[in-house]
């Protein structure tokens, strides 16, 4: 279960979307956070992984490695 606070503005919105469309609240909640996460998420997981310390390999020399130098 999560619990989310929202500008009144945007609860307003979203209640009248879901009023006039006979839908529930989590329903469309549920709907942009998926489509969101569809969009950044796999960004944001590179981004995380390029703040980490570790070794990194050059992509020229993985290409090499992998035989995709050709």
């Amino acid at each position: 279960m999560l619990g989310v606070r929202l500008p009144s503005e945007l609860e307003e919105r979203l209640t009248n979307l879901a009023e006039l469309t006979g839908r529930t609240k989590s329903y469309y909640v549920k709907k942009a956070l998926s489509s969101w996460l569809d969009e950044h998420e796999d960004t944001l997981i590179a981004l995380a992984r390029l703040e980490k310390k570790g070794k990194r390999i050059p992509l020229k020399q993985l290409e090499k490695e992998l035989g995709l130098d050709r």
